[in-house]
């Protein structure tokens, strides 16, 4: 009788499982479910009693996957694939399911969501989703199924895959540019403190310790939109700054270095039709606007 209860699964306590394993506590879940978190957790219980396996364990910061929840994630991660591929109904072989993709500020507001959106209208069979922040999201764990990294990935089984090398500059206003290459001292826009770690924050400080940071924020976008309305000297990407057609080259010492852009997946990308189309048309639209990321072109 035993077996046979394990044998017995629900969808719904398989599909509360994936949430929660992908959103890490149960009020993440639920929202994303539009259900309560006492829905979330009785069905969890429930998929544990029909498996006769602990799958998660609650800690301070939200809840983690056992052995048996990592290994369980993989078929129960497929069944969802499954489902949403079965919801949308008709014969053709056409790429159908949802796929979450996860990318810097920088290249998903100014490079990425308008070339995917028209990428969706030619495939009405998926279901795009971007995620557009610094957040270092689990693959294993499903919380999406492509990342977009500007370093090579060194954490757990992942395909990573070099898509373009993407050259910084500095830029401002042509008044910004005259002011510093006449010899007056910079005035920055740069990173706020909740992102001073990152590589980019930590190389303008330590090339230019004394300079004076006269505008912070979180992204590459929000700081060329400063620098464009005369708020000092911004580090960005080319691809960024020629976005802004008031922004232009700044010559300063040392020149900043260039950076890689990875794309990465899970080693079972292939058997996702859906995953698979997304992450081949990333690798040819990067190869195809190269230039764009090494350079600046207006």
């Amino acid at each position: 009788m035993a077996d046979q209860n394990r044998a017995a699964l629900d969808w719904e306590d398989v599909r509360m499982f994936v949430a929660l394993a992908r959103h890490g506590s149960l009020s993440g879940a639920a929202r994303a479910l539009s259900v309560n978190h006492g829905t979330v957790s009785r069905h969890i219980l429930s998929l544990e009693a029909s498996l006769g396996e602990k799958l998660v364990e609650r800690r301070p910061d939200g809840y983690v996957l056992t052995s048996a929840g990592i290994r369980v994630l993989g078929a129960a991660s497929d069944m969802e694939a499954a489902a949403a591929v079965l919801a949308r109904g008709g014969a053709d072989d056409l790429p159908k399911g949802l796929v979450r993709i996860n990318a810097p500020p920088s290249v998903s507001l100014g490079f990425l969501v308008e070339r995917l959106a028209a990428f969706s209208l030619r495939h009405p069979g998926l279901d795009i989703d971007v995620a557009t922040d610094f957040r270092t999201v689990s693959l294993g764990r499903r919380e999406a199924d492509i990342a977009l990294r500007y370093a090579r990935p060194d954490d757990g089984e992942v395909v990573a895959r070099l898509l373009v090398p993407v050259g910084f500059g500095f830029y401002a206003t042509t008044a910004v540019k005259a002011c510093v290459e006449d010899g007056g001292a910079p005035v920055f826009v740069g990173f706020d403190e909740a992102n001073a770690h990152l590589p980019e924050a930590a190389w303008l400080t330590r090339h230019f310790p004394r300079a004076r940071m006269g505008f912070r924020a979180n992204h590459h976008i929000a700081q060329a939109m400063a620098a464009r309305e005369g708020a000092g000297v911004a580090l960005l990407p080319h691809f960024v700054a020629a976005a802004f057609d008031a922004l232009a080259p700044v010559r300063l010492d040392p020149p900043p270095p260039d950076r890689e852009l990875w794309l990465v997946t899970r080693p079972q990308y292939r058997k996702e039709s859906a995953v698979a189309t997304v992450a081949d048309y990333l690798v040819q639209l990067f190869g195809d606007e190269r230039g764009r990321f090494e350079t600046f072109v207006r």
